[in-house]
């Protein structure tokens, strides 16, 4: 990732050589940074934040964050202008990733029971996959769920589901394909509360963003199971497309936080800056394979690390 920006970086400080803040790397005294350089530098950053598919509010946003850092400071003498440039950088990209403090571990546990958790994200996303890893998640917290097969526009995806019910050992109430998506949240929600159940995770359809009849959809599983919480699932490889599925889902439904699938494949995370600085909305979780363990707890300098690996 970033290409254009390893030429400024050039090889990462050895440890106990490089500040650990902006602040403590800049001040009144010392190298100034010169004014090309960092014209220079905001231009092979945008490039960069270009070759990873980052949105171009995002780059503007990242661009005069940095800036702000840099411009007119001067570097203390013990350390390098790179090391100023690097750590202005990431603690840019990393405010960008930052949208909130959100722990949907805690909010489950300290949630009235049942918890309603309602998907939605178009098909192919990983969507269900990333339904059962979450029933596995709060399975091994002691946890209990019912799943929601609202996903009645396909006969696969009833199936899907349905697999991976029996898998992890939870409760599936399905209805006949065609049927509707919102009668089956409703009955999903009566069971839990029947059964005492803790928590109901509502699978839904996702033909196209802009399918008006889906976003209706959409509206009335809210209005009859009226979920406390709505996670976008996103395709980290859909690059702009993911950004406008997230903003348009937002914009017509209203998400809380966001799931990222296919991070492992994901050699850019464009789409996760885009996502989290576009919606404002805190990103979740990980997926990062195809097991039901391979989901991971949203960490802002985790993904930055992953993000600079390349440069650094």
């Amino acid at each position: 990732m970033f290409e254009s920006l390893k030429k400024i970086f050039g090889l990462k400080p050895k440890e106990g050589e490089a500040p650990q803040t902006v602040e403590e790397a800049v001040g009144d005294s010392g190298r100034k940074i010169n004014e090309s350089d960092l014209d220079e530098l905001l231009w092979n950053l945008e490039l960069g934040l270009m070759e990873a598919d980052v949105a171009l509010p995002v780059i503007e946003e990242i661009k005069t964050s940095v800036k702000a850092d840099l411009a007119g400071k001067r570097v203390d003498k013990k350390f390098k202008v790179e090391d100023a440039i690097r750590l202005a950088l990431r603690t840019a990209v990393e405010k960008t990733l930052n949208q909130g403090d959100f722990d949907f571990d805690v909010f489950i546990q300290k949630h009235e029971k049942p918890v309603v958790v309602m998907f939605v994200g178009i098909n192919g996303t990983g969507k269900t996959t990333a339904i059962a890893k979450l029933t596995n998640r709060l399975h091994k917290a002691g946890l209990t769920t019912v799943l929601s097969a609202s996903d009645t526009f396909r006969a696969g995806a009833i199936e899907q589901i349905s697999i991976h019910g029996d898998k992890l050992g939870t409760k599936v109430i399905k209805h006949q394909s065609g049927g509707d998506p919102a009668a089956v949240a409703y009955d999903a929600l009566e069971h839990a509360k029947a059964r005492k159940r803790d928590v109901v995770l509502v699978d839904t359809a996702g033909r196209m963003q802009t399918n008006s009849n889906l976003m209706d959809e959409m509206k009335k599983i809210k209005r009859v199971v009226k979920p406390h919480m709505t996670i976008f699932v996103g395709d980290s490889l859909a690059g702009n497309d993911a950004i406008e599925q997230a903003r348009t889902f937002d914009k017509e439904i209203g998400i809380d936080a966001v799931i990222l699938t296919k991070i492992d494949a994901d050699a850019k995370g464009g789409a996760a800056l885009s996502i989290a600085y576009t919606i404002k909305k805190p990103i979740a979780f990980l997926c990062t394979g195809q097991g039901y363990e391979d989901i991971i707890k949203f960490d802002a300098k985790w993904m930055v690390d992953r993000l600079f690996s390349d440069i650094e």
